[in-house]
């Protein structure tokens, strides 16, 4: 069939996003990873860039265990046990052991009854609101949230959906009040941490609000939380944004097997009751395919690790490595957030000079993303550097270095 007339469109729509700056265009392929030696950490190899080494700040690996032999076994032993792919669906041809106690020990990791693994935390969280709104529910989510949370309302079409300020809790209250005479249920929804700035949601603060409001609701206000870039790489013990402020269990915590966890997936954990429902309800787990046995086999060996005396010396050196990261950004001259998770924003508030400054780093060997408008606000144009447990303190300093050397920077 001919297919020019509607090519001609989408070729348009194309020049269209390349107007606006928000085309991706070509992705980075990698050909390869230098292992780590000596001072320095792991490097990576690009597809036309030869024998040339990058140093990596722009990855989710906040712990560098995809890296880890003892993870790459875990996955290659699985995976010769009991093949490469699921089959199918769980419910139509049964499920893997390695999938149950996957699932069995995050919800012990959380503190919580159950858990359910997804083939990623986008289709998590897609899978677990769209049957919890009814046609009686208000959603309530802070300005910032991600886009998997923003598609999720879109999708299930709550009967109210209330946006407040980011981290804005009295404006969360006025939300709340505003929805309770015309709703029976209601779910506050927010991101742990939040991915472009590394700044964090207060959860202690938010239940104390929820619990003012929760008597107000029929069905109750639940509380959800995306702490996917949290788990594995903040709090003492990598337990995420809870842990780091002494916040009470939300009702569900949906998080990701590929940060941190260097491995592949997603999962949500709460209450026996949440769990068994979503289970029946949530079309993303009942219709698609889980993630791999071998990667649920990597993803325990990765979890054991994080759950254990290196684990907590892998959050002690990547915090420090942010520490010296930040540091370093502050001496230079440089305008960051400051916080203690491994997302480390360089704000530059222009969008020809992020540019300029991401295609300096390249050239210097450094990959990093820059963020411009309308991406993000005008005047919040930005780099997002991700400081990983991998990296060792020559590697923050070369990255330093390359960042001194820009000549823009005064």
């Amino acid at each position: 069939m001919p297919m020019d007339r509607i090519e001609g469109v989408l070729a348009g729509e194309l020049e269209a996003l390349a107007a606006k700056g928000t085309r991706k265009g070509t992705e980075t392929v990698f050909n390869g990873v230098v292992l780590g030696s000596g001072e320095h950490g792991p490097r990576f190899l690009l597809e036309g860039g030869g024998d040339r080494e990058y140093l990596r700040m722009n990855s989710n690996s906040y712990l560098g265990l995809s890296l880890r032999p003892e993870v790459i076994t875990a996955e290659e032993e699985a995976s010769h046990r009991y093949g490469v792919g699921p089959g199918a669906v769980r419910f139509i041809s049964g499920t893997y052991a390695p999938h149950v106690e996957l699932e069995r020990r995050l919800a012990a990791f959380h503190s919580r009854e159950a858990g359910m693994i997804f083939s990623s935390a986008y289709a998590t969280t897609l899978a677990v609101m769209n049957p919890l709104i009814s046609a009686e529910t208000a959603v309530i989510s802070d300005e910032l949230n991600h886009n998997c949370i923003i598609n999720a309302m879109r999708l299930a079409r709550p009967k109210e959906k209330h946006i407040y300020r980011h981290l804005d809790l009295g404006d969360l209250e006025e939300k709340l009040a505003a929805a309770a005479d015309g709703c029976r249920r209601a779910i506050v929804v927010t991101d742990g941490i939040f991915s472009m700035r590394g700044d964090y949601a207060p959860l202690e603060k938010l239940h104390a609000v929820v619990r003012r409001f929760d008597e107000r609701f029929a069905e109750n206000v639940l509380v959800m939380v995306d702490d996917s870039h949290a788990v594995g790489a903040f709090g003492a013990t990598g337990r995420g944004t809870e842990e780091y402020c002494g916040a009470p269990p939300s009702d569900l915590l949906v998080a990701t097997l590929g940060k941190a966890l260097g491995v592949n997936g997603g999962y949500v954990v709460g209450s026996r009751t949440l769990i068994d429902y979503l289970r029946e309800t949530a079309a993303l787990y009942i219709y698609s395919n889980p993630i791999t046995v071998g990667e649920a086999a990597a993803a325990l060996q990765a979890l054991a690790i994080v759950d254990s005396a290196p684990g907590r010396e892998l959050l002690a050196h990547l915090g420090a490595m942010t520490r010296r990261f930040e540091e370093g950004l502050v001496a230079l001259g440089y305008e960051t957030i400051p916080g203690d998770h491994p997302v480390v924003p360089l704000m530059v508030r222009d969008t020809a000079r992020t540019s300029a400054l991401v295609k300096h780093l390249h050239d210097n060997g450094v990959l990093a993303t820059g963020l411009n408008f309308p991406v993000v606000p005008r005047g919040d144009e930005e780099i997002r550097f991700q400081i990983s447990a991998d990296h060792t303190p020559a590697d923050i300093d070369f990255a330093l270095a390359v960042l001194e050397q820009f000549p823009g920077r005064d």
